[in-house]
């Protein structure tokens, strides 16, 4: 099989490309030209806003299954660049759409990697969330992805294109920006543990509840779908079990023996801050007996030992 991960260079596509060559695929993978992908496979340059460029990878590669990574994938910055957000993560996403569309090959599967936040201010009850529930996005991130779920939905439909959309819920390990929490943890008790910053960590909302699934295990996920998944089905990837992140803060500090004081730090607070998302995971695992297997406190343990061993040089 030969695949092609459009945003190959940045923390799920290094995943996916292992995942999908351990398999045994042909991995080709897109990045832009200021990028590098460290992983072994056909690399392409690509910038998803340039559709011509995108037809032109397409009929180069023919791949069978497309992955869909390329995006603006921090909350926080979109609500600080809403613009480039709307633009990587909706334009983006009709250009990919468009050369599919188009292209000489038609049987190609794309794959639309969209995100748990999409659900946004769900009804009081509704949790776990199955892909039927009512999409309220609570944030500008959200929203694009809620706009990039719906446009392969009308693609789907409209010219008989084989589309597969998920909602990937939140996902953490090794080598992930500490943007993201799991990973800002983590990175912050290295610093302590090496002396480059005084013993305490700062964080945001610590009372908000999401569902954290190891990226080694949404890989396979994604995997899974590109050959076992619905053409036209939207599939949440998730544990299936929510936790405060008070516990992945707490779970994280006890595997220090540094004593570490927590502060919170107003800037770590989004805008808007839904209390509680969590999902159904059924439908994935009745079509591809997918589920997760690698424990929260196994990813959070490997993210602390590659920060302890990865810290840039000062």
């Amino acid at each position: 099989m030969k695949t092609l991960i459009i945003g190959g260079a940045g923390f799920v596509g290094g995943y996916l490309i292992r995942e999908l060559s351990a398999a045994g695929a042909e991995v080709h993978a897109t990045c832009l030209p200021f990028e590098n992908i460290k992983e072994r496979c056909t690399s392409h340059n690509l910038d998803i806003l340039d559709k011509e460029a995108v037809c032109e990878v397409l009929e180069q590669v023919q791949p069978d299954v497309i992955y869909h990574l390329a995006a603006q994938s921090s909350v926080s910055l979109s609500w600080k660049k809403p613009q480039m957000t709307a633009e990587i993560n909706v334009v983006g996403t009709i250009n990919v759409l468009e050369a599919v569309r188009s292209a000489s090959k038609q049987d190609m599967r794309i794959i639309l990697i969209g995100s748990g936040e999409e659900y946004g201010f769900i009804r009081k009850d509704a949790c776990p969330l199955t892909e039927d529930e009512p999409l309220r996005p609570g944030n500008i991130y959200a929203a694009t992805k809620a706009c990039q779920g719906m446009l392969g939905e009308i693609y789907s439909r409209a010219y008989k294109m084989d589309v597969v959309m998920v909602r990937a819920f939140n996902h953490s390990g090794p080598e992930q920006l500490p943007v993201f929490v799991i990973s800002d943890f983590c990175r912050q008790i290295a610093e302590i543990e090496a002396g480059r910053k005084s013993p305490e960590i700062t964080v945001g909302n610590l009372s908000a509840k999401r569902d954290f699934t190891d990226v080694r295990d949404v890989v396979r996920a994604y995997r899974l779908l590109g050959t076992k998944g619905v053409s036209g089905r939207t599939y949440n990837i998730g544990r299936g079990k929510a936790v405060e992140i008070s516990y992945i803060l707490q779970t994280a500090l006890s595997a220090s023996n540094m004593k570490i004081e927590v502060r919170q730090d107003p800037a770590k607070m989004r805008a808007s801050d839904i209390p509680l998302i969590e999902p159904d995971v059924s439908l994935i695992r009745q079509d591809t007996g997918w589920t997760a297997e690698i424990s929260m406190e196994q990813t959070i343990e490997d993210t602390l030992n590659y920060w302890r061993n990865n810290l840039p040089e000062e």
